[in-house]
């Protein structure tokens, strides 16, 4: 595929995060008050950081919002009990003080930062630095590939604390990405009626291991028949596919998330999203907590998300070669 003329590799930057240090090749950042430094030993490469790469979010740093690595600095007003700790960052960050914090909208703080996607460098790179209270720790037996899914893990479970009826009645997710291979997973055991639609066998292999109901997208109907359709296709025309499944007054949860030089279904008309009356729930991040408990009780099965592994001198070229909507992840190895 060629290069993507749009792309911004994830380079040397004056940085949005907060402690003001210059993110440069080779150099150690230093942590400031509230941070710690994440030695890097693992990181993804999802649809999201394909999107931050091209400009999601009008992000200009280094994308990473799902790693796992050592604590080897802290900074001041941190528990010095987290050195040497294993722990994965939850990328959202709030301040708890301003207005939104205080009025039960933390995850949208008018302060907040995303790793690798708003105001804050994530972690494709040797080392991080992230707010202390932010961390996880990896429980001691857990392998990496496994801990590195708990930030793509939670945004799954985002769903299902956002849309209750995901519990009930018929529910399609749509796209067989790395977060749609996820929310199937956390959604199906709950009901029944959850299935996923894909473009790929070997992906639809992986539902038919786990035994969760799987259709491909060019055998299905388009009869407006689903309670809940969760859209993270990455494509174009996944809102508008999303339209052509779901009932009157059901719900799109859209958690696809496209760089500027893209629109998510461009064509769409929203006649019928007004005459349905669909309700469009626009879902992001989630929680990387309760996603470690999960991956700990090994009821999510990720390892076979790994696409390839790769060191992070690949993953500027990886980036720059374009976004592949549907695509598994990369784990990254600094």
């Amino acid at each position: 595929m060629a290069a993507d003329p749009s792309f911004r590799p994830p380079a040397i930057r004056p940085p949005a995060n907060e402690s003001g240090a210059a993110l440069e090749a080779g150099r150690r950042l230093e942590p400031g008050p509230g941070e710690v430094r994440v030695r890097v030993s693992a990181a993804l490469v999802t649809g999201l950081e394909r999107a931050a790469a091209h400009g999601a979010g009008d992000f200009r740093g280094v994308p990473g919002h799902a790693f796992v690595g050592v604590v080897d600095a802290i900074g001041a007003a941190v528990d010095a009990s987290l050195m040497g700790r294993r722990v994965v960052p939850s990328p959202l960050a709030w301040c708890g003080g301003c207005p939104r914090c205080r009025g039960g909208l933390r995850e949208h703080c008018q302060r907040r930062t995303v790793l690798g996607l708003e105001r804050r460098d994530g972690g494709l790179a040797s080392h991080a630095l992230v707010p202390a209270a932010s961390l996880v720790e990896v429980p001691g037996d857990m392998d990496e590939e496994v801990a590195v899914f708990a930030a793509p893990l939670g945004s799954a479970l985002a769903v299902r604390r956002q849309v209750p009826a995901v519990g009930r009645g018929y529910v399609t997710v749509l796209g067989d990405g790395t977060l749609g291979l996820l929310a199937v997973q956390v959604l199906a055991p709950a009901n029944p009626g959850v299935r996923l639609i894909g473009r790929s066998s070997a992906k639809l292999g992986l539902c038919e291991r786990w035994g969760i109901k799987h259709r491909h997208v060019d055998d299905i109907g388009r009869r407006a028949d689903q309670d809940v359709v969760v859209e993270c296709t990455g494509r174009e025309e996944g809102l508008e596919l999303a339209c052509r499944l779901v009932r009157p007054r059901g719900t799109i949860v859209l958690k696809s998330i496209v760089p500027p030089s893209e629109r998510l279904a461009p064509s769409t008309r929203t006649d019928p999203l007004a005459m349905g009356e669909h309700h469009l729930v626009g879902s992001f991040l989630g929680p990387a907590d309760e996603a470690m408990r999960l991956l700990a009780a090994g009821v999510v099965d990720v390892v076979p998300l790994i696409e390839q592994r790769v060191r992070l001198s690949a993953v500027s070229r990886l980036l720059a070669a374009g976004r592949t909507p549907g695509s598994r992840a990369i784990l990254v190895r600094p």
